[in-house]
């Protein structure tokens, strides 16, 4: 296998690895863009409610990935650990529904809050345009603003 084509399979790995050193006391959810580069959301459960948090500058397709422990291996049977979804406007629909009624089948209800800008991991790569510095001119944003950054 090429390395080019080992780069993503990495990626992925990093990403459900620092995911699942997340604590492991409840059911877990990340939303991610569908290249795993930028966190859009996160959400645990507490009780029978999932508290998830979700950017509203993002309009999309996204991944979710859901994370539980051992001990919860039965609570949520038929809960796959992947779901492709979308995110607009700060709503997410996964297998083309509100994801209050998604997680309804499961017995949990959501509390979604609002996260005023894109969530990160150390390591994640900006997307352009996305970190308000103006950039070289070109519009793509992610420039120094002529400060030299070290």
């Amino acid at each position: 296998m090429k390395k080019a084509a080992l780069v993503p399979l990495i990626r992925a790995a990093l990403i459900l690895g620092s995911f699942w050193s997340l604590s492991a006391q409840a059911l877990q959810v990340v939303i991610w863009d569908t290249q795993l580069q930028t966190k859009l959301g996160y959400g645990e459960v507490s009780g029978s409610r999932l508290n998830l948090q979700l950017v509203q500058d993002y309009t999309g397709p996204v991944v979710a990935l859901f994370s539980r422990d051992a001990d919860e291996k039965d609570m949520y049977p038929g809960l796959a650990s992947r779901y492709d979804g979308t995110l607009k406007g700060g709503q997410l629909v996964l297998n083309d529904l509100p994801i209050s009624r998604f997680l309804s089948s499961y017995k949990l209800s959501v509390s979604l809050q609002s996260a005023a800008k894109t969530l990160s991991l150390p390591g994640l790569k900006t997307p352009p345009g996305k970190d308000n510095n103006p950039g070289n001119g070109n519009g793509n944003g992610n420039g120094n603003n002529g400060k030299n950054n070290k």
